[in-house]
């Protein structure tokens, strides 16, 4: 592969559109308006002069980045591309809508990838005429820091493709899992759940926000607590995950917690809002609790239910022990993946108590 387009320049649009780049690949950034480019162009230069104030890179290097990218409006732009990963919102009719036109403007035998975090690339793949050509390439943000990429083959996917994208992905220093489609992938899936079963918490009177996030951080070593981390998500994007895992499981504790959709019916959306679980009018201080038995409590809750989540796609054949631990250290910034916390603590002393 000689030449990359990117569909979408938001923060992870740019962030994909500064991984090929500083591999050396030609570029071609895309986006919807040209208000919409300049965004992408100013995410671009805004990481690429911190990567250089940090003596990460050096200006010439910055330069030489920024050289080999072209940006614009029209999908014409990416016709001879070999590979065009869209990085738009996760809203299914849009990625349709882009899929329907890239089929139809990029030579045949392109790639085209979603960078998607819970959708189906199945149902993606079928507005197209190359099926076996479209994949899923799921970066963690910000995309030019995070290690671990999701791979997702669907019953379509030529395996010589899936090979070329996992090899690229390697190629880009990235640690890549290649998973079959499946709402919420690895991470998103036990993460969500996660994120779940804690608001579910303070929905059956059981905890409170404070001692929730106060233990996940504290007891846990989680790097956020989970309320925290909803706010940084987005409440609306967490509902809409949950939608699509529940969808398919039709397990109810997989279906978004009343406290959930109740904020998000108000707009109360996180951080992006200004008022989630927490409220971001003065710069956000990570919540305390002094209820010791409160947060033991929360945290042996929580961690029960996560590991034996991790467990379940273990044993269901979906995902190895070592794509699940590296995607939840990789792309979640976990402390351990969850079955070195098993290997930890010993099989025989879980479930916790």
């Amino acid at each position: 592969m000689e030449k990359i387009g990117v569909v979408g320049l938001g923060i992870m649009g740019a962030g994909i559109v500064e991984v090929f780049a500083k591999s050396g690949y030609s570029v071609v950034g895309v986006a919807e308006s040209d208000a919409a480019v300049s965004l992408g162009q100013s995410n671009l230069a805004k990481s690429l002069s911190r990567a250089v104030s940090r003596g990460k890179l050096t200006d010439e290097e910055s330069s030489g980045i920024t050289s080999l990218v072209t940006w614009g409006t029209d999908f014409s732009l990416m016709s001879d591309c070999d590979l065009v990963v869209e990085a738009a919102p996760e809203i299914m009719s849009l990625k349709a809508k882009i899929f329907s036109e890239l089929d139809s403007c990029v030579k045949s035998s392109a790639i085209l990838a979603t960078n998607t975090s819970s959708l189906s690339v199945t149902s993606i793949a079928e507005v197209t005429s190359r099926r076996s050509h479209v994949i899923g390439l799921h970066f963690f943000n910000p995309a030019p820091v995070q290690k671990f990429v999701e791979v997702i083959s669907t019953e379509f996917s030529d395996s010589d493709v899936v090979k070329k994208v996992v090899d690229l992905a390697r190629g880009l220093g990235k640690e890549p899992a290649q998973i079959a489609d499946q709402p919420g992938f690895i991470v998103n899936k036990l993460l969500l759940r996660y994120l779940n079963h804690a608001v579910r918490l303070i929905d059956d009177g059981i905890s409170t926000r404070d001692i929730i996030d106060s233990a996940m951080r504290e007891i846990a070593h989680f790097p956020m607590g989970p309320l925290e981390l909803l706010d940084l998500i987005g409440l609306d994007t967490s509902v809409e995950v949950l939608n699509t895992i529940y969808d398919d499981t039709g397990i109810d504790t997989d279906g978004p917690a009343s406290g959930l959709t109740a904020r998000v019916n108000i707009g109360e959306l996180g951080r992006k809002s200004g008022e989630g679980f927490y409220t971001y009018a003065q710069p956000h201080e990570p919540a305390t609790s002094q209820d010791d038995e409160g947060k033991q409590r929360v945290y042996v809750e929580l961690i029960n239910a996560y590991l034996a989540s991790a467990c379940e796609m273990r044993d269901s054949g979906y995902a190895t022990e070592h794509d699940i631990n590296q995607g939840m250290k990789l792309g979640c910034g976990l402390p351990e993946g969850p079955f070195e916390t098993i290997a930890r603590v010993g099989s025989d002393q879980l479930p916790l108590n």
